[in-house]
């Protein structure tokens, strides 16, 4: 029992200095879960091997792996494969594609080069398995994807999404092929048929959810110590991994099939967030660092074949990527194309998942198996480098963000002409106006007429695609259901005005920021008494307050001492997750800091376009 919680809290406490040693050696291009797979290697029987391996680290490692499955059908956003957005046009002059037509008929290639690929191995005599290598070859890390995309600010871009459907794309494929794979390979052939009951559980639990989480009760036991909603996801996977057992499937497509149904059943962000931080600050890391305890480096280099192999798999991890992804040559430059073929190299998630299972129902060695494992690895470290490296810089441009205000009134019309048009892309939506105000409107202001504030007509008119999105309608009853369906749709910042306090509570559920008549009438009565002077800033159109979003990776750990930018700008305060720091010399930015400044317009407005607003195309 002491030797097995020690091996637990050496595991813990490799898992907890990773990303500080990552962060300390600036090595932020290497992922967290590299970086743990590594440390694996060292304290594990490739290294010192201070781990013995029983019941406790056994289970910690099963339920990391069953909900970092979880997690990835969480991340999939089936909102991507709606086709309703105009096709707009790309900064060389071409029209950019079908952002889903085009992802599909990638990973078609990816899948039919996979094959072709496979064949090529086992005719020489590399492999045995044509469908396990297929799977391995042709899938793509959704985990890995996501954040180098976010990190490199293109996420909401053509290319950015073209990139992330095709991780989606196979990401779900991928894991549908080896459910097939277990079935048949692990004797349970006969039983397919049984998955369906596993699925049929999935639609009937997915309309359960639905119904319920329409229900008022259930918005109350969400909160406090009750958290009803939480309760619920952890039942849903337990409930679905052992179904999926129970049909002799895998516990991972269970765990995933919850995923996707949270995915879909579009929860509240809090909560998403609470279950990343307890996946990725627990569960998950104890697994990553396991992999690399169990890998045996050692006894894989004294096999000559396996040798080969590695460099032979990750040329066919790049010849399987980059010949589909040159279909995109026709909207594209050549840089473009190729850093993209290389960040969808990347895999580590299924193939580990892949990998471990082979190697458990004996139709791989342990030594392919963690042969898989490391050119998975090799790829996570490399590959996401290469993007960085490649990705045309030349062609960064100044991104307006994109903002709709659906509602014309006093409030939102002056809006239109008062933010700054070299920083946002600024569209004001209305019902039909009156004749004499419709004249009014289109001398003064830039008003786009709509039918109705429907759902679908905003989808129509790409309204959900915004960056901010401000529901200023007279009604708080079309303002509330409308901002929570655009939270849903993963837009970034929704704004409502509402001025009843249920509501309002409502909605800041869902994460939505409220707008109140009321209360900022009388919080700027009580500051115009209270603090005259600071009245004064926040109403002199040259020298106010404003808050810059800090999303430029090229400033992280960088202190204001040694900040380049020598504008007539002051930082006022930092605000840090829950966190308000007061700012000094040796003060570090950090990515998604919030900072308040003070300073002329013109200053400011080059400081966003610095910090917040430099995207890739």
């Amino acid at each position: 029992m002491e030797g097995s919680l020690t091996s637990v809290v050496i595991v813990v406490i490799a898992a907890f200095l990773i990303p500080l040693l990552l962060h300390r050696f600036k090595l932020n291009a290497i992922p967290v879960v590299i970086g743990e797979i590594i440390v694996g290697l060292i304290i594990g029987k490739s290294g010192f091997d201070l781990i013995e391996k029983d019941m406790w680290l056994q289970t910690l490692s099963t339920l990391g792996f069953i909900f970092l499955m979880f997690l990835s059908g969480v991340e999939i956003d089936f909102s991507a494969f709606s086709g309703g957005k105009n096709a707009a046009t790309l900064p060389n002059g071409k029209k950019e594609p079908n952002r889903l037509k085009v992802a599909t008929v990638i990973f078609i290639g990816i899948l039919i080069i996979s094959v072709l690929l496979s064949y090529l191995f086992v005719f020489a005599g590399l492999v045995d398995d044509v469908f396990l290598l297929t799977l391995i070859i042709s899938t793509i890390s959704l985990g890995v994807v996501v954040p180098t995309l976010k990190d490199a600010h293109i996420m909401k871009t053509a290319i950015g999404q073209i990139i992330l459907l095709i991780a989606v794309i196979a990401d779900l494929v991928t894991m549908i092929l080896l459910t097939v794979y277990v079935s048949l390979t692990g004797g349970g052939g006969g039983n397919m048929w049984l998955l369906l009951i596993l699925f049929a559980a999935g639609v009937l639990l997915y309309f359960i959810g639905r119904r319920f989480k329409q229900k008022t009760f259930f918005e109350k036991l969400s909160r406090g110590t009750t958290q009803i909603g939480t309760r619920a996801v952890f039942t849903l996977i337990l409930v679905l991994v052992g179904l999926s057992e129970s049909v002799g499937a895998e516990n991972i497509l269970g765990a995933f099939l919850a995923g996707t149904l949270v995915s879909l059943l579009a929860p509240n962000p809090e909560m998403v967030r609470q279950l990343d931080s307890f996946g990725y600050g627990f569960l998950i890391p104890i697994f990553f660092v396991m992999v690399g305890v169990d890998l045996d480096l050692w006894s894989l280099f004294s096999d000559k074949k396996l040798l080969i192999l590695i460099p032979l798999l990750i040329i066919a991890f790049l010849i399987s990527k980059f010949i589909p992804v040159l279909l995109l040559k026709k909207w594209y430059d050549t840089k473009t194309v190729i850093s993209s073929a290389f960040l969808l190299t990347s895999t580590l998630s299924l193939v580990i998942a892949a990998a471990k299972i082979a190697e458990r129902i004996g139709a791989i060695t342990k030594e392919m198996s963690g042969m898989f494992i490391l050119v998975a690895v090799i790829t996570c470290i490399i590959t996401p480098i290469l993007f960085r490296k490649l990705f045309p810089r030349e062609n960064l441009q100044e991104r307006k963000r994109k903002v709709s205000l659906v509602g014309a009134n006093q409030l939102t019309l002056p809006v239109t002409r008062e933010l700054s048009p070299k920083l946002y892309d600024v569209t004001l939506y209305h019902t039909k106006l009156d004749k004499a105000d419709k004249q009014i409107a289109d001398s003064l202001f830039k008003v786009k007429e709509i039918n109705d504030y429907e759902v679908i007509t905003l989808e129509e008119e790409g309204i959900f695609t915004s960056d901010i999105i401000v529901f200023m309608t007279g009604e708080e009853e079309i303002n509330t259901p409308l901002a929570v369906e655009a939270k849903n749709r993963k837009v970034d910042r929704v704004i409502a005005r509402i001025e009843s306090p249920q509501l309002q509570d409502e909605v800041r559920e869902h994460d939505v920021e409220v707008f109140s008549t009321l209360l900022s009438t009388q919080a700027l009565l009580r500051s115009l008494i209270e603090s005259p002077a600071v009245m004064r800033i926040l109403t002199n159109q040259e020298n106010s307050l404003f808050e810059i979003n800090m999303l430029n990776s090229q400033f992280e750990g960088m202190t204001l001492r040694k900040f380049p930018f020598t504008g007539d700008v002051i930082f006022v305060r930092i605000f840090r997750g829950g966190e308000s720091i007061i700012p000094h010399g040796d003060t570090e930015l950090h990515m998604n800091d919030r900072l308040i400044v003070t300073g002329s317009t013109e200053y400011v407005d080059e400081l966003k376009r610095e910090l917040e607003l430099c995207e890739w195309y």
